[in-house]
Formats: structure tokens, C-alpha cells, sequence
């Protein structure tokens, strides 16, 4: 069954975990210390975005970043996952965009609250399509680019992680039960930059798999 739904993960995938913070480079450039152990924020399924749909800058920011990311597709759920065993849970990956409002993150951190409204708007995670498990044999050794107007901005590779791809499933699941269809996004390279209306986006993991999206302001607003 789950070789059956897996490949419309988004469409019942009942979570998103996200690893903030774990490529040094990108740290750095965000002037953020390097975490002792991984930094984790959620996303509701509501954020999930398919190609042919526009992201949309939230009404009340005016500094939306790209991050480009691999995505882990669980293919099956469990509980204080040993970090040997972690990979055997994997039952695909996607190349994911973590959309981020960073002026209302910056503000969030100066007033101590929570990144919801900077991370888990509606549309904030694009997603291309599944990508099955065989078809990725080193997800530790995976080149993750974007581009934006066809100028390169990010061109990093998943080697850089500052926690490893069974690291990350072993403690996330010692925190929270993973399910089948819960995607994890594992972090961002260096080069995160802001958007704005009209851009396009092209993003891709090695020449494995490939997406692209265009930016719109939203018209949503109390």
C-alpha cells in the first residue's frame, strides 16, 4: 500500500519537519551560532505547493528568502529510530523549496516567539515530485542548487551537513513519532536571498530532479 500512495505524498502526509542551521556556511551567513544539535521547526500540510501554482509573499512581508533543501519521504513510521537502522525508513526523497519570511523571522527572534508566521504560511513548501529511494544511492553526496532569473544563487551539497541524513531521523524520532508520507527537509546551503514579484525560480538536486516556480504577492490580508 505505501509503494502505492507514497508517490502523492502530499496529498495525505499528515506532517513536515524541518532541520534548520545545518550547513555551516548558511549559519554563518545568517550570523547564527552553530547548533550542538539540530534546530527543528514544523510546517502544516497546508503549505505544500505543486508546480503550476505561483509562491505567494505573504501580505505582511516584505523580505521572502528561497531555501533549496532535499526532502526525506518516510515510508514507514517509527518511533526512536537507531540511527543505524534510519535509512531503511526512507521510502523516497523530493527536492523542496523552505520559503521564509525573513523579515518576520528576525522579528520573531528579537521578540522570542515561535517562526510560525515566517515558516509555515500557506505555499511555503514547494515540492517537486516523488523521487524514488533507488534512484538517489548517495543522498549524502548530492549536489542542491537554485537559481533565480537564471543567475545561480545556491550551489551546495548535501556532504556539507552539519548533522547526517540518519543523525537527523534518529533524533527527530526520539522527539516525535515519524509516520509513512512525513517529509523531513534536511537544511539549506549558503546563498539564500530574497525574492520578489515576477521572479522565477529553478531549482534542482544534481540533474536527478528539477522545478520551477514563479513569485506573486498575495492578496490575502485581515
Amino acid at each position: 500500500m505505501a509503494a502505492v500512495r507514497l508517490p502523492r505524498f502530499w496529498e495525505w502526509g499528515r506532517k513536515i519537519v524541518c532541520v534548520g542551521r545545518n550547513y555551516v556556511d548558511h549559519a554563518k551567513e545568517l550570523n547564527n551560532p552553530l547548533p550542538s544539535e539540530p534546530v527543528l521547526f514544523l510546517k502544516p500540510p497546508s503549505s505544500y505547493l505543486r508546480e503550476g501554482h505561483p509562491i505567494e509573499i505573504p501580505w505582511y512581508s516584505h523580505n521572502l528568502h528561497h531555501e533549496v533543501e532535499l526532502g526525506l519521504v518516510l515510508g514507514k513510521g517509527g518511533r526512536c529510530i537507531p540511527t543505524a537502522d534510519a535509512m531503511d525508513f526512507i521510502g523516497g526523497y523530493a527536492l523542496c523549496l523552505d520559503m521564509t519570511a525573513r523579515d518576520t523571522q528576525d522579528t520573531c527572534k528579537q521578540k522570542g516567539l515561535p517562526w510560525t508566521l515566517a515558516k509555515a504560511f500557506d505555499g511555503s513548501c514547494p515540492i517537486g515530485d516523488f523521487i524514488p529511494k533507488q534512484k538517489i544511492p548517495e543522498p549524502q553526496n548530492l549536489r542542491v542548487w537554485l537559481k533565480v532569473n537564471g543567475a545561480l544563487r545556491q550551489d551546495g551539497n548535501t556532504s556539507d551537513m552539519i548533522f547526517s541524513i540518519p543523525s537527523l531521523i534518529n533524533y527527530i524520532s526520539n522527539i516525535m513519532t515519524l509516520e509513512e508520507g512525513d517529509l523531513i527537509l534536511t537544511g539549506t546551503p549558503a546563498g539564500v536571498s530574497a525574492v520578489h514579484e515576477g521572479d522565477r525560480l529553478e531549482a534542482g538536486l544534481g540533474n536527478i530532479s528539477t522545478m520551477n516556480f514563479t513569485i506573486t504577492r498575495s492578496s490575502a490580508k485581515p
